[in-house]
């Protein structure tokens, strides 16, 4: 005997059971209702039909008690459509949240690229997702609409411009800030889509997509006058990190990372570990450079901090802010300096000094389309000296 699921009344005359009343929607697909006690609202249920297998594969949909009882038949519909649709095109039979996508993302990233890339993935996952109320969205579910709400979330959040000043300044978050962390949910996302846990890209696509030009702005470039003036005025542990920063293209991250046992003082080579690459690098140093690593690798324990902080302890970005920041002031520079500037100043002089730009993405840990993105114009002179060569 059939019974009726679509009204109200009809499922207040049902009786209590646990097995669930069905209708069918369509070939092979059904929803159901489900109510084991008299006094419960009910919950439903879709199953489907699956040919691979040939058995019949549900799942729960919840009770949809936040809507009014008339509109739960349609929602529930709804959802259970959009789980046949989801199945119609190949998705895996049980959905996936956010959540639960980032943390396969981030088991994935540690097993291809390690533990040190895995975790600053899920420390930003942690920050902007998992504390999210989109983290609890199933992907089948997920629209635009969640994402462009969660995006502008991020971006509106403040930014303590110097956390060491008696008064705290904030500002709004840069559109390259913006870009670092909205391409790790993106790409958790499309590694759910390769694996079947969504269907479509259609929710993501545009409201994760890149803000261009963000990165055009770059870090203040200091001359070899500017560099040593701040080296001059730094402390002196703060003083061998900037010169360490100025002498090879790492990322402050990256140097403060290595210990005495990266720099193999026999082969004057420099491993680099901790980077964004996500893999183990060589760099062969000309023999100012290695000896200038020797001596801060001298007499130390394999483990220790290769340019350690005064304490002996290793640098962070914590550390390293308040002194340079000093040290750009004492000298008399802008107030834009940071770590990363010497970065930006040892790449800019790599690729003017007429260094090709592969072998400064390999040596910088980058790609060479950043390189020729952010740094590519810096070449117009030499391609004019070519162009010059061709001329009869």
């Amino acid at each position: 005997m059939a019974h009726r699921i679509d009204t109200v009344e009809a499922r207040s005359k049902l009786k209590a059971r646990t097995s669930p009343y069905w209708q069918k929607l369509s070939s092979g697909c059904h929803l159901g209702f489900r109510k084991i006690s008299t006094a419960s609202e009910g919950t439903w249920i879709a199953q489907a039909y699956d040919p691979a297998t040939r058995k019949q594969i549900r799942r729960s949909l919840g009770g949809f008690g936040q809507s009014p009882a008339h509109r739960r038949m349609d929602e529930a519909k709804k959802a259970a459509e959009s789980w046949f649709e989801h199945l119609g095109r190949g998705g895996n039979a049980d959905s996936v949240t956010v959540r639960r996508a980032c943390e396969n993302y981030v088991a994935h990233v540690r097993a291809d690229k390690g533990e040190d890339a895995a975790s600053d993935l899920n420390a930003r996952f942690a920050r902007w997702v998992y504390g999210d109320k989109i983290a609890d969205i199933e992907l089948p579910k997920l629209a635009r609409n969640h994402l462009h709400a969660w995006r502008q979330r991020l971006a509106g959040s403040l930014v303590v411009v110097n956390p060491y000043a008696d008064q705290q300044q904030t500002r709004v978050r840069a559109a390259s800030s913006v870009n670092r962390d909205t391409t790790p949910l993106r790409a958790a996302l499309n590694f759910a889509l390769d694996s079947g846990n969504a269907t479509s890209d259609m929710a993501w696509r545009v409201p994760l997509r890149p803000i261009e030009n963000a990165d055009r702005q770059r870090d203040a470039y200091l001359d070899r006058s500017q560099r040593t003036a701040l080296l001059a005025n730094a402390a002196q542990d703060a003083k061998d990190f900037l010169r360490g920063l100025c002498l090879v293209p790492l990322r402050p991250g990256a140097l403060a990372a290595l210990t005495a046992a990266s720099f193999d003082k026999r082969l004057g080579v420099l491993t680099i570990g901790k980077d964004k690459s996500g893999r183990d690098r060589r760099i062969k140093l000309p023999p100012q450079t290695a000896a200038f690593f020797a001596v801060h690798a001298k007499d130390k324990l394999p483990s220790a901090p290769l340019l350690s902080r005064a304490n002996g302890k290793q640098w962070d970005k914590d550390a390293w802010k308040k002194p340079i920041k000093a040290a750009a002031k004492a000298a008399g520079l802008p107030d834009t300096v940071t770590a990363y500037s010497m970065r930006h100043s040892a790449i800019t002089d790599l690729v003017t000094g007429g260094l090709d730009l592969l072998t400064v993405a390999q040596l910088s840990g980058t790609s060479v389309a950043m390189v020729e993105r952010h740094y590519g114009h810096l070449r117009a002179d030499h391609a004019a000296a070519a162009l010059a060569t061709l001329a009869l």
